[in-house]
């Protein structure tokens, strides 16, 4: 799926429509006019094989101004052909868009969220009968590979070529992806989806460690103590929850770190290609990392009696529609992310990334019916709390860097 284009606006789809005029047909050089005291006009003649810009010849009457037209030829109004008015609707249509850019980031930031909330439940409901986390994240990259290899084939997008130093800069942000990807699902797996989104909490916190120390940026130590309330929040809700068990916690946690080094490392890929070329090689390679761990650590459980449990469960149409379904909506809201952080900085995308699991959260909630106990639930409201204000304070400082800027 490619990200959106940004669009030029009304008045400037015409003038852009006049810059190709000049583009495609440059007139002939033309002696500049002078009045003479009789108020005559003298201007060099244009011959009849002029160029030709939209099927009319040049005419004195088209170059001059109408001020300095002769009173007794007034200047003529020429109608843009079809061709020319649609090039123009064009133009005000793409102008909408770049004069509220705003308008496009929010549209990836809610398909983002929707996918993301799909994929989720849709997730959770295939571990409830087929508890193996390795191999449903390795069908994931497969359905996405599956997917980008026919995207490719149809020229939709079309394919950047690669190269030794380009798959230097992409192999780190697969093998984080890889890593990360693989943690989150054995969390999910293992907790509750609610209470592992709300680890996943943390990750703005990783994310600014990491802007700080490892890209050398300064980051405010007001946004460093609007994290506190984060971090305080997930702390009251793991020490209650109830679905709690050290496997979904510590692979939560590796999922935070994996995925604050992929956004950071997929920033600096972005220099050669576009996000959805990256994602599609990063998905490849991911894909690879993924098939020894998913051989080692469930090969055998499989093969032995894994496969035929499930199919004895729900069937083998439904078993396989749902790990293709599953894997389609897992590429989808990946894709759309990685459009999204090519548009906003790194910390901006965690904060989306947190804002996303409010909603994770609560449908998880009305969905599987989990119950939380007061202390869980008051501690996942501070976490959210803390990322609101954090969000302000991050508005604020961005836009007063703007106005100084200006």
């Amino acid at each position: 799926m490619s990200a959106a284009g940004t669009l030029s606006g009304g008045a400037a789809g015409l003038s852009g429509l006049l810059r190709l005029r000049r583009r495609a047909a440059p007139a002939p050089a033309i002696a500049a006019p002078s009045l003479h005291p009789a108020g005559t006009i003298k201007c060099t003649a244009v011959p009849d094989a002029a160029p030709i810009v939209w099927g009319r010849q040049l005419r004195p009457a088209l170059l001059l101004p109408a001020a300095l037209l002769p009173s007794s030829q007034p200047a003529k109004k020429h109608n843009l052909r079809p061709a020319a008015a649609a090039a123009e609707s064009a133009g005000e249509a793409k102008g909408f868009l770049e004069k509220y850019p705003a308008l496009v980031t929010g549209f990836f930031f809610f398909m983002w969220y929707f996918l993301n909330v799909i994929f989720n439940i849709l997730n959770k409901k295939i571990y409830n009968y087929f508890p193996y986390p390795y191999f449903v994240s390795l069908i994931h990259l497969v359905v996405g590979v599956a997917y980008c290899l026919v995207g490719w084939s149809v020229g939709l997008p079309k394919r950047a070529p690669i190269n030794a130093n380009l798959l230097k800069l992409l192999f780190p942000v697969a093998l984080c992806h890889g890593i990360g990807h693989v943690t989150s699902n054995v969390s999910f797996a293992a907790v509750a989806v609610s209470f592992a989104h709300t680890i996943k909490a943390l990750e703005p916190f990783f994310s600014a460690a990491a802007t700080q120390f490892i890209l050398g940026q300064q980051v405010p130590l007001s946004l460093w103590m609007s994290l506190a309330p984060v971090v305080i929040g997930v702390s009251m809700a793991s020490l209650t929850e109830l679905s709690f068990n050290w496997t979904g916690f510590i692979n939560a946690m590796i999922s935070n770190i994996s995925f604050t080094y992929r956004s950071i490392y997929s920033k600096k890929a972005m220099t050669d290609m576009d996000s959805t070329n990256v994602y599609a090689y990063i998905s490849i390679i991911a894909l690879i990392v993924c098939i020894p761990p998913a051989i080692i650590f469930e090969g055998p459980q499989l093969m032995s009696h894994g496969f035929s449990d499930a199919i004895a469960k729900v069937g083998l149409t439904k078993f396989v529609s749902d790990l293709v379904l599953v894997g389609l909506f897992y590429h989808l809201y990946n894709q759309i992310a990685t459009n999204t952080l090519e548009r906003v900085a790194p910390l901006t995308h965690a904060v989306g990334n947190v804002l996303k699991r409010v909603f994770v959260i609560g449908f998880s909630i009305v969905v599987f019916g989990n119950k939380i106990s007061t202390q869980t639930g008051i501690g996942t409201s501070i976490a959210i709390a803390g990322v609101a204000l954090y969000s302000y304070i991050k508005a604020k400082i961005e836009e007063e860097k703007r106005k100084k800027s200006a």
